[in-house]
């Protein structure tokens, strides 16, 4: 139980450099600070103490095999977030480009 909440001391990290910090950069991290916390999640949802890999065995004996379907949901989310950091960072170097600062309270001209 307490490896859940450290967890969500973990998202709670990640959301409060969105919501609080000014930078462009650190808000970036805390998005994928978030990310890693709900994968982490995910992955030990699906742990099971003295479990073994479903495809390593070739027992009928299910009882004690970790669940695979939050492992292959975290692959996929892992792929769907480098995407996404690499869109926002794409998107933080054009707003350096544009307005010479990652301060988000000196940018003020942007419309959407």
């Amino acid at each position: 139980m307490t490896i859940y909440f450290l967890c969500l001391v973990l998202f709670c990290v990640g959301l409060y450099c969105v919501l609080r910090k000014r930078n462009i950069i650190k808000i970036i991290v805390g998005i994928i600070i978030c990310e890693y916390a709900v994968n982490l999640f995910f992955i030990l949802a699906a742990y099971r103490v003295g479990g073994r890999a479903p495809i390593f065995s070739a027992q009928t004996d299910i009882s004690n095999m970790v669940d695979p379907l939050p492992a292959a949901l975290v692959l996929t989310a892992i792929v769907i977030g480098l995407a996404t950091t690499a869109l926002l960072v794409a998107i933080a170097m054009r707003i350096y480009e544009k307005y010479g600062t990652f301060d988000i309270t000196k940018i003020s001209e942007l419309r959407g």
